[in-house]
């Protein structure tokens, strides 16, 4: 009988690719590991990795092995969900990854009513970026993600995964308000064509966000003059609101905090979409049902996307 922690050691090698970024994402030690996958050789006697360069390779036996693995994860997956299913209360953790303006805007009020309604469910979570996010939650790290894309920068597909709309947000330019205590050189600005000649922050190279904001700029005329560069949206609030640059920025940044700048539409109304994914196998999990409910309840609760009335213009 094969034991299923060391199918799963070496299913996380498939993925992860060196025993090193294993023995970081279980917190093994190497020599655990490489024991344990010996041991793996020994029972099932085939050989299962072998060695090219500095890296080790998993033999065909071995991705045999592993596809069943993931057959049989996605099993006890099913069976730990109906077996939560037959307990009285919601219970046990629920591991979520977020990005960062979910996590301002959608997780606090969330998690308040979720430790209302079930105080024996435990959620954790941690801020990440959607692509990683995704990829983690199909490989297993986590049990929920909510992501997000980019209008033409869709976010890669697991068929593994579940996933559902959770809002559509949409972008707009950023400016300075209109005072005495701000640059005139914003002042004019009413359009993104108006603003070419203007300091912009942007997220840095590599983000969909920052792709997609380039071209933006690219469609409307002008290279924009990029000279802040940083991951975190409410840096780039700041910068606008004290009078330091421009910038392309979602709805949802809003929906936590009180303006203090201008907010112009963009040609063509473009929104990026958020949305939830969650692996199939544990899609019927009462307590990731109830955190995925609570996710879309609070979405549902926020002011919408497309009432430009509570933003200045």
């Amino acid at each position: 009988m094969l034991e299923i922690r060391r199918l799963r050691l070496l299913r996380e090698l498939s993925i992860r690719g060196t025993i090193a970024e294993v023995s970081d994402a279980l917190s093994y030690s190497p020599s655990s590991i490489s024991q344990q996958l010996s041991l793996l050789e020994k029972e099932t006697g085939v050989q299962l990795l072998r060695k090219v360069g500095r890296r080790l390779q998993l033999t065909p036996q071995a991705e045999v092995l592993v596809a069943h693995t993931d057959e049989l994860l996605d099993s006890m997956e099913r069976a730990e969900a109906d077996l939560a299913s037959t307990q009285p209360e919601i219970a046990g953790t629920v591991r979520m990854a977020v990005f960062q303006t979910a996590v301002l805007s959608l997780i606090p009020s969330m998690l308040r009513q979720l430790r209302q309604d079930y105080p024996h469910l435990r959620v954790e979570m941690v801020q990440h970026e959607p692509e990683t996010a995704l990829h983690e939650t199909w490989a297993r790290d986590f049990d929920l993600v909510v992501a997000e894309q980019y209008p033409g920068h869709a976010a890669p597909h697991y068929a593994e995964l579940d996933r559902r709309i959770l809002a559509h947000d949409a972008i707009r330019l950023a400016l300075p308000a209109r005072n005495e205590a701000m640059p005139e050189e914003f002042h004019h600005v009413s359009s993104i064509e108006a603003a070419a000649g203007l300091p912009w922050v942007m997220e840095p190279h590599g983000a969909a966000s920052r792709h997609w904001a380039e071209q933006v700029c690219r469609s409307a005329g002008f290279e924009p003059d990029v000279r802040y560069e940083t991951a975190d949206l409410q840096a780039h609030v700041r910068l606008v609101e004290s009078g330091n640059a421009v910038a392309l920025l979602p709805d949802l940044v809003w929906a936590a905090r009180k303006l203090d700048l201008r907010i112009v539409d963009l040609p063509g109304a473009p929104q990026r979409t958020i949305f939830t994914a969650m692996r199939h196998s544990s899609a019927q999990h009462p307590g990731l049902i109830a955190v995925r409910r609570a996710l879309h309840e609070q979405a549902g609760s926020l002011p919408t996307t497309q009432d430009s009335t509570s933003l200045p213009l």
